[in-house]
């Protein structure tokens, strides 16, 4: 937003509308049409995807200062995947002609929108390529670093984002049972604590080793 002149950012102040998304809501559906963009203020969501057989595969997660729907405003393309609040959010939506209008007369803007697209493009292809290749026990190790580089510490040091057993068995493309026995496994080895539904990383070095197929 940076690359707005006032103008712009006016524009976009008086067009926007702030919307309160409470825990458990879907703030965009899978298939349904999009008509702006929504600018994350704080809270904490997940992007989902239904696979064939019905179950939730979290793709990423998205926290306070992240953008959703660029890809389909230009696309002009349903939604592709489901957001749906970790905790209450406060989101700001910019009506899809404002953010157009901007494109055709901004050319720092629309290359800043094409960058973030391209790194999305270029995150979930790294995701691809882990999910086709490490073992789950790889790619439990990999989560949990991410969760912590996303959502950082609270103030007991856990990683700050509350997540259930099977949402993060829907992560790493396991049973809940296999998650939860995988944890457990990483706490008796002293790699992680668990604290009630808390994650506490205590050897990080150990975990990127982990990650790492050592």
């Amino acid at each position: 937003m940076q690359t707005l002149s006032q103008e712009e950012l006016e524009k976009f102040s008086d067009h926007k509308t702030t919307l309160i998304i409470k825990k458990g809501e879907n703030l965009m559906t899978e298939g349904s049409a999009i008509n702006g963009l929504y600018c994350i203020r704080d809270g904490k969501c997940k992007l989902t995807k239904l696979n064939t057989n019905g179950k939730e595969q979290i793709i990423k997660f998205i926290k306070g200062g992240d953008i959703l729907g660029q890809r389909s405003i230009l696309s002009d393309e349903p939604v592709g995947l489901n957001a749906i609040a970790l905790e209450d959010m406060h989101v700001c939506f910019i009506p899809k002609g404002d953010i157009l209008d901007t494109i055709r007369e901004n050319p720092q803007f629309s290359l800043n929108i094409m960058k973030n697209i391209s790194h999305q493009l270029n995150a979930a292809n790294n995701s691809i390529s882990q999910m086709a290749q490490k073992p789950v026990k790889d790619r439990l190790a990999d989560t949990l670093l991410n969760l912590e580089e996303i959502f950082g510490i609270d103030n007991e040091d856990c990683i700050d984002v509350i997540l259930t057993r099977e949402e993060i068995a829907n992560t790493i493309g396991t049973a809940t049972e296999s998650a939860i026995r995988l944890l457990s496994n990483l706490k008796k080895d002293n790699v992680i604590d668990l604290i009630g539904k808390k994650i506490k990383i205590i050897n990080k070095n150990a975990l990127k080793n982990i990650s790492e197929g050592y």
